[in-house]
């Protein structure tokens, strides 16, 4: 490659004599170039602008110059700067720099001193997390929303649960769906913690050891949207954190929202039949015309795959990277760090969709308790409570019967107090529940409502319980539109002090 005459090589350092060369610049610079461009110039220039008002501050710039800066960096776009090796080196923050720099009227000789790319990236970084952050929670509670509703409307629906892929106890939809909103409020709760935990500013940390002026760290901060700056300088730029923090906690979610997927894709099956979706919703077999298939939930299930190995991603990326920072190895780590955060709205917005249209069959749902010995748990709590028996001979009483009753051919709701009596006598114990109690134990409503403990399958229970997630729904939304109507604030700040 030739080397370029001096006018027409960009003087950036004196350290090396050329600019990148052109396998650098396709392979990484201009990539890494455009990436930034389309993700972090917004958060760039908000920090050039609010440094720039730090330089007024300090008696480097004056106010015309000031102002003349705040202009051109308004002008600054994705059409209005390019990855060139020649004229900024394919960086971003060069290409920021110069083009200020070469259309400048004003003299400002001491604008962009003290200063480093790696508090610049770092902050431009966050800010960038943050928003996307935001964007997720925003997900989580339209989610929510979906959660709760179809909660409400299903809390007495008898249904039948399921443990180790047996038949277990009569629940209700409501139910199920009640706990799946407790999993996506508890995330919402934690994201929140982290996104206040991350929310500090970077700015004044320079290359690693600080700066040489009195910067004022904390009106910085505030003008970016930040509750406080970094209490460390090296913290402030070589931790990355953020990214593990953020996908740490949508990793642990995203495992609990696949158990959940798979739950429906089985209850969605021939065998179980408990529930259905729209044909929008559906697919077909090309081979098999008698199939109504739900390729949206195995979609869902493998979508949400990726959070995990994100996370592992940015973990093995980071981790052997010496803590004093090595900024283009942190570049690589965090490069599908955008993927996760569309991967993981795009998962939400489809299982919104489906909680939004799935609906329960309520006749399939009522054979299957009516068929299955769910009230097992019922009689043994019965014939302690009634019937004098001890609980644990109460259990085995209570699967003699149940065993004996099968053998028959009875269903549960035909029952025969004789057969108890008889398993009864055959364990040397005397049972005194009566038929219609025996009968009651296997009442697939009576199973739903019998349960009153916090957190039951009670209807009244459930309804207990969605009101208080709906009061804290509230909480939880008021806290985060609080912190983003901060952050707007801080922005607007901004724009009136360059006036």
């Amino acid at each position: 490659m030739t080397k370029p005459s001096a006018p027409e090589q960009a003087a950036l350092t004196g350290r090396i004599s050329s600019g990148p060369s052109q396998l650098l610049h396709e392979e990484i610079l201009e990539p890494q170039f455009v990436y930034e461009l389309h993700n972090f110039l917004p958060w760039y220039i908000l920090v050039e602008k609010v440094m720039t008002l730090e330089y007024e501050r300090l008696g480097l710039v004056s106010a015309e110059a000031r102002q003349e800066i705040g202009a051109l960096l308004s002008e600054i776009n994705s059409e209005t700067i390019t990855a060139d090796p020649k004229a900024n080196m394919s960086d971003i923050a060069f290409a920021i720099e110069r083009f200020v720099e070469t259309r400048m009227t004003q003299e400002a000789p001491a604008w962009h001193m003290d200063r480093s790319r790696n508090d610049f990236q770092a902050c431009a970084q966050i800010m960038f997390g943050r928003d996307q952050l935001l964007q997720v929670i925003d997900e989580l509670f339209r989610f929510s929303a979906a959660l709760h509703q179809l909660a409400e409307n299903t809390v007495d629906l008898p249904m039948p649960g399921y443990t180790h892929y047996q038949s277990a106890q009569v629940i209700s939809p409501g139910f199920y769906l009640a706990a799946v909103n407790e999993q996506v409020l508890k995330t919402i709760a934690r994201l929140t913690a982290v996104y206040d935990d991350i929310n500090r500013c970077p700015l004044g940390s320079g290359a690693m050891a600080g700066l040489e002026l009195g910067w004022n760290q904390q009106r910085m901060s505030d003008l970016l949207g930040f509750h406080e700056p970094v209490r460390h300088a090296l913290t402030g730029v070589a931790n990355r954190e953020w990214s593990l923090r953020v996908a740490a906690e949508l990793s642990t979610f995203s495992i609990n929202l696949s158990r959940v997927v798979t739950d429906l894709i089985a209850w969605g099956s021939t065998e179980y039949g408990l529930i259905d979706l729209p044909d929008q919703l559906a697919g077909i077999s090309s081979a098999m015309p008698q199939k109504k298939n739900f390729p949206i939930l195995e979609r869902i299930r493998g979508r949400i795959a990726h959070i995990s190995a994100y996370y592992m991603d940015f973990a093995f990326a980071q981790r052997s990277t010496g803590y004093t920072n090595l900024v283009e190895t942190s570049k690589e780590a965090g490069s599908n760090v955008l993927t996760m955060f569309k991967t993981m709205r795009s998962a939400l917005k489809l299982f919104t969709s489906v909680i939004e249209n799935l609906s329960f069959k309520e006749e399939r749902m009522r054979a299957i308790c009516e068929r299955e010995y769910f009230g097992g748990f019922t009689l043994a709590n019965m014939l302690a409570l009634h019937g004098g028996v001890p609980y644990r001979k109460a259990q085995v009483l209570a699967g003699r019967y149940i065993t004996a009753a099968i053998e028959k051919g009875l269903k549960p709701t035909q029952v025969d107090i004789s057969l108890l009596h008889a398993a009864a006598d055959a364990l040397g114990l005397k049972a005194t529940l009566s038929e219609e109690q025996l009968r009651q134990a296997f009442d697939t409503d009576y199973n739903l409502h019998v349960k009153k403990s916090v957190g039951a399958t009670n209807p009244q229970r459930m309804r207990d319980l969605l009101a208080v997630q709906e009061a804290e729904t509230g909480q939880l939304l008021q806290g985060i539109n609080e912190r983003k109507q901060a952050v707007q604030h801080a922005f607007s700040q901004v724009e009136e002090l360059l006036k």
